[in-house]
């Protein structure tokens, strides 16, 4: 039997702050269920105890967001389930993690960490990141299993199109620390750019790894546009699940990035004040969407 491989210190301690960490009062539990969404930010220990945290791309036939790099997720079932519940629902439907009510083959086990502040998506959706640890519920001596191989990916090429696993700590870097870096340079992009009628600052990542493909046929994926399946490429992670990403580590690690950033922590403030303007209600139409005007209008409310 094999076991994966133990935390470093560094890693241990990054993961004893996420444990610790208690959220402010969030906006989620207002809002009305066809606004709510959750994602799971899934850490574990590379071969050298280091944190790594597991991407999607999301299929390029679905109707928002195409194409882009995503965190495992999506909207509620219920008002009765949680974020987690949702968040791993949803990575059971697109990466094959088993869900809360279904056991994990020896020797994984998941741990919930935390639950971080609510963030604001262009299309109305109040999405509650939840960060979670794949470890191992006993840790053996001997080779060390790789979850990536015996767990993910089993794709569902309907939502997925790839699945890619990243350095966490990397994410608060300008630069990427891999030795074998091609241009440490191209690890990191950034702007500041107008959201909520303020400055806000567009992360961008380019993510060095292999593609990971599933070996069942009935949910295989499509190939990556422009490269062929194992080869090592770049995805880009940019938007939301960029500063959703930076955010837990930045609690993780109890440092600020090596760049620009803004300072708050998700949109609890916004979503509170959208709400009073009568926005984020239970009927969605067609017409949703944020716009300058919109924030501008909820800034001044």
């Amino acid at each position: 039997m094999t076991s994966m491989a133990p935390l470093n210190p560094a890693s241990q301690e990054a993961i004893n702050r996420l444990r610790a960490y208690v959220p402010p009062p969030t906006a989620y539990d207002s809002v009305p269920l066809i606004r709510r969404a959750a994602v799971l930010l899934l850490l574990y220990a590379d071969r050298q105890g280091e944190l790594r945290v597991v991407i999607t791309i999301r299929a390029k036939t679905l109707s928002s967001y195409a194409g882009e790099a995503a965190l495992p997720g999506g909207r509620a079932d219920s008002l009765a389930e949680t974020p987690f519940q949702t968040a791993r629902r949803e990575a059971w439907e697109e990466i094959g993690l088993p869900d809360t009510d279904q056991p994990l083959p020896r020797p994984f086990a998941v741990e919930h960490l935390c639950e971080l502040p609510a963030n604001l998506a262009k299309t109305e959706l109040v999405v509650r990141p939840c960060v979670a640890l794949l470890h191992s519920s006993d840790l053996l001596t001997g080779e060390h299993a790789d979850p990536e191989v015996s767990l993910i990916p089993q794709l569902d090429a309907r939502e997925v199109a790839a699945v890619f696993t990243a350095p966490f700590r990397n994410f608060l870097r300008l630069r990427e620390e891999a030795q074998d870096a091609d241009d440490p340079g191209d690890w990191y992009r950034g702007s500041w750019s107008l959201w909520h009628d303020s400055n806000w600052r567009m992360h961008q990542f380019f993510v060095r790894d292999k593609p990971r493909t599933s070996s069942q046929p009935k949910r295989t994926i499509e190939q990556v546009e422009g490269q062929e399946q194992g080869q090592v490429q770049r995805y880009r992670v940019f938007g939301m699940t960029a500063r959703m990403i930076v955010d837990a580590a930045r609690v993780a690690y109890g440092e600020e990035p090596e760049f620009e950033h803004n300072s708050h922590f998700g949109d609890e403030a916004m979503i509170a004040r959208l709400r009073r303007m009568g926005r984020l209600s239970a009927m969605r139409k067609p017409s949703d969407g944020l716009t300058r005007e919109t924030m501008k209008a909820a800034k001044l409310s």
